[in-house]
């Protein structure tokens, strides 16, 4: 039986192979047919000899294997010949002897008949191709054939293509379903040969099966039904004789894989138990494991003896374990504490974290009910509520206050939950505690933190005005008053300009020291911001309460403050506004407050006043204003006007300061002195620097198209502006574009601010001496003064304020403070100009003294540029209406 299906299977190859050569001789003779064609076709038109090469190549396939097949039909033939011709077709070599036999004994069987027919009727035009090819040949060889010849012969290969065309598809259907029928009479003949096969094995199968099933299915229904692993080993060698289902499901082996192998690999032992049990480890798929425990007895097998090993499952068990390790060491590593107690709150165990924060060990705590040892934040014990609310949802949690074994008490944040049997009732109590001893007091210092100011430890304004609300509920239910003053230092700026920051804020805290200090218990004290500080005074029965001590604080601030190195004399402006007379509600109060000290500030300083309405009117004019100077610039407001400055000895003008003037709209002239501050707080001041600068250039760039004698222009700077990088830059390139000599631009900057910019002062002053410009000192002498600076070589003037010139020749005081600044300048070699100047007195003292340039109504007042050019236009300048020159004088 086998021998027949091997025969058959053998037969159904060679078919198969036969099949594949018959087709693939079919393609690659259809291909040879098609190409011959093309490749006359294309001779006869170009003559190429590569296309006649080609077309003889496939010609003499296409006349070999018609040779082979005549020749093999015969019967009469040489092997070799026809192997030549079977491989110039590309024929495979194991599909030579099947297509032999075909064509030997088979060319009339179905299908292969017909197409034996067709390719032997393409013989003939495959023929007469070849002659005229030859005939081309020839003609070609005499040189290039006329058209009409080429055109008769390719006529010809068209006709003879037309011709074998249909025999070439005719041959390669013939051919495939000739493949296909054979296919399936193959199939057919196999079909039903293993069917008969099968049939007979199967009967042979089942009488041998019948007689080993009843014992088989007994043992193998024992054997797999097992849920332990069990696997037989020869004990000799150690290798796996058998094994139940469940040793394969458990090693990701199959029997096969399973029988023959080492249990050593499949099987690592770990502990070796006394009752001769062994803890391992099971290899498993994807290079799992699996924790058993194996048992092995020994048995026989005829003469060989075998061990049967039973190994059981006991992952279960594993992980409990584990889960109970990892439970022990959890409980003994966690940072909070953990206290396990029975059903009536006794407590039996404790871990470490536990003992570190009470001191309470297991043992020193056996019997104790761990709800004795707490207590709520007031002191009372744990009540009821907390057991229902166990008993309802299992937890609770809440602060408490615990003891520890020395008697001190902490606070706590407990949480208690229940474990339960399967009935429900109540095993053990799990207590976690967390020491919040840390978090309580970060928490006030938090609450601190948000209510107070860091620098001086006074309230801040949420907490101020938070208070000012409970004040003045309280006063409304008493019907009492209240009242808020509002504390703002005089000259802070000229402190931290002159000094440091650091200094300043030390200021600040003495300052806030002495608040607190004067008011005591009595009120409140808050800082809101910066220097301004304020008070809230309750219980008042009058406003005179208030008055004396706004009076007491007036006069403890002007006491002088030793800071550091330092001594500063400060003042205060005080407002204060009371409820209900002044306002009925916390934003009210403070900002009236805020109004009345604008106006002690304003009209005296160093003095407190109470609120009236016509101060609210000033507040609001000072915020109208602030909204009206951002348009200033963009509607042309502003203006210069410039004052003349004169050499003393001779009354020549040699320079004018430019001054600006705002005009505004409704308002006509608002002084300089009332909308430059609010400009330097809306950070406005820059953009008003420079349109200053570039209006005072571009009339100097006008004075000399009109034959003005040239001037040097004075301008003030604010340090917003001279401290920036790209502030020397932007004057140059304004020099530049107007075509003036930077040694006739002056900038005058405070004394204030050259101490505040500090080093990039100094790189500004050198980088406007390197381009030619002078700097001049302005109100030196009037703020905190340092002479450091004085030995730069860019300070080029000194501008004496006119608050000294005021008093002279009179005041010896001025007198020696000018004398000393005009000796000063002489050793220093910095030209000194005069400020104020409006008497001849004061004119003929500052010239004695050696003063070189006077400024002062006493020449002119701010004159408008056209006047300047009647100044100094020759016969005009005796006659000016402001001008008055004094003649030199000898000194």
């Amino acid at each position: 039986m086998i021998g027949l299906i091997l025969l058959l299977t053998w037969g159904a190859l060679q078919v198969q192979v036969t099949l594949a050569g018959f087709l693939n001789g079919e393609s690659v003779w259809s291909k040879a047919e098609k190409q011959t064609v093309i490749d006359l076709l294309s001779f006869a038109e170009t003559g190429d000899a590569a296309r006649l090469a080609s077309f003889k190549d496939n010609y003499e396939l296409l006349i070999s294997d018609g040779r082979a097949r005549d020749a093999i039909a015969s019967g009469v033939f040489d092997h070799a010949d026809v192997h030549k011709a079977f491989a110039r077709g590309k024929i495979l070599p194991a599909a030579e002897p099947g297509m032999i036999f075909m064509l030997r004994y088979y060319t009339g069987a179905r299908h292969m008949r017909e197409a034996v027919e067709a390719w032997r009727a393409a013989d003939r035009p495959i023929a007469q191709l070849g002659r005229i090819a030859e005939e081309l040949q020839r003609a070609y060889a005499q040189g290039r054939p006329d058209d009409e010849l080429i055109a008769q012969q390719r006529a010809r290969i068209n006709a003879l293509n037309d011709e074998l065309e249909p025999l070439t598809k005719r041959f390669s259907l013939e051919v495939a379903q000739g493949a296909i029928w054979l296919g399936r009479v193959l199939f057919v003949g196999v079909f039903f040969a293993a069917c008969l096969a099968s049939l007979l094995w199967l009967r042979m199968a089942q009488r041998a099966l019948s007689r080993i099933r009843g014992t088989e299915e007994r043992y193998s229904l024992l054997f797999d039904s097992a849920a332990d692993a069990i696997v037989m080993v020869d004990e000799a060698s150690g290798r796996v004789l058998g094994a139940n289902r469940t040793a394969r499901e458990w090693t990701g082996l199959n029997t096969d894989a399973l029988i023959g192998a080492e249990l050593s690999s499949l099987f690592v032992p770990l502990l070796h138990r006394a009752d001769g049990a062994v803890t391992g480890e099971l290899h498993g798929p994807d290079g799992r494991t699996r924790p058993v425990e194996m048992r092995s007895s020994v048995a026989k097998w005829g003469e060989q003896s075998v061990r049967q090993s039973i190994l059981r499952d006991i992952t279960e068990r594993v992980n409990l374990e584990q889960q109970r390790r990892i439970a022990s060491e959890a409980l003994a590593g966690i940072a909070e504490g953990v206290i396990i107690a029975d059903a009536a709150r006794r407590v039996t165990r404790v871990n470490a974290a536990h003992i570190r924060m009470t001191g309470f060990t297991a043992q020193a705590l056996q019997g104790v009910r761990f709800d004795d040892l707490r207590s709520l934040p007031d002191g009372s014990p744990l009540p009821d509520s907390v057991w229902k609310a166990i008993d309802i949802d299992s937890n609770w949690v809440g602060e408490v206050r615990s003891r520890r074994l020395d008697g001190s008490a902490y606070p706590e944040l407990l949480s208690i939950s229940a474990i339960r049997d399967p009935d429900g009732a109540v095993q053990h109590y799990v207590a976690v505690i967390n020491n919040v001893s840390a978090a309580k007091a970060n928490e006030k210092r938090l609450q601190y933190m948000a209510a107070h100011d860091p620098l001086t430890g006074l309230v801040n304004r949420a907490e101020f005005e938070r208070r000012c609300v409970q004040a003045i509920a309280q006063a409304e239910r008493d019907r009492g008053m209240i009242a808020v003053l509002f504390i703002d230092l005089d000259a802070f700026k000229a402190v931290n300009d002159s000094y440091t920051h650091a200094i300043g804020d030390h200021l600040l805290v003495k300052v806030a020291e002495r608040i607190a200090y004067e008011l005591g218990e009595r009120g409140l004290a808050g800082r809101i911001g910066g220097d301004e500080f304020t008070v809230l005074l309750g219980d008042l029965y009058s406003r005179e309460q208030a008055s004396a001590l706004a009076g007491r604080l007036l006069t403890t601030l002007a006491a002088p403050v030793v800071v550091g190195e330092y001594e500063v004399a400060l003042s205060a402006s005080i407002g204060i506004a009371c409820y209900p007379l002044d306002g009925m509600d916390v934003p009210t109060l403070v900002t009236n407050a805020d109004a009345a000290m604008y106006a002690a500030k304003t009209e005296e300083r160093n003095a407190f006043r109470f609120y009236s309405p016509r101060m609210h009117a000033d507040v609001l004019r000072r915020i109208a204003l602030a909204s009206e100077l951002r348009k200033a610039l963009a509607e042309k407001e502003f203006r210069l006007v410039y004052q003349p400055t004169v050499d003393m000895r001779s009354g020549r003008i040699v320079a004018v300061e430019a001054l600006l003037r705002w005009h505004h709209p409704e308002r006509g002239a608002i002084s300089p002195g009332e909308f430059i501050p609010m400009a330097e707080k809306l950070g406005l001041i820059r953009r008003i620097d420079q349109w200053v600068l570039q209006a005072a250039c571009t009339q100097m760039y006008l004075w000399d198209l009109a034959g003005v004698p040239p001037l040097r222009m004075a301008i003030n700077v604010s340090a917003h502006w001279f401290g920036q990088a790209n502030f020397v830059d932007d004057i140059r390139s304004l020099l530049e574009s107007r075509r003036l000599a930077p040694e006739r631009l002056m900038l005058e900057i405070t004394e204030g601010a050259i101490l505040r910019l500090g080093e990039e002062m100094e790189r500004t002053l050198h980088s406007l001496h390197a381009l030619g410009v002078g700097v001049a000192i302005d109100d030196f002498g009037t703020g905190y003064s340092s002479m450091r600076y004085l030995k730069l070589r860019a300070i080029a003037y000194l501008k004496i304020d006119q608050s000294f010139v005021f008093g002279l020749p009179d005041d010896s005081s001025d007198a020696a403070i000018v004398e000393a600044m005009l000796t000063l300048c002489r050793n220093l070699g910095i030209s000194p100009i005069a400020e104020g100047i409006e008497t001849e007195e004061q004119h003929r003292f500052l010239l004695r003294a050696g003063c070189v340039e006077g400024q002062g109504f006493l020449y002119s007042k701010p004159v408008e540029p056209d006047e300047i050019v009647q100044l100094l236009s020759p016969g005009l300048r005796q006659g000016g209406p402001h001008l008055r020159l004094v003649p030199p004088e000898s000194i």
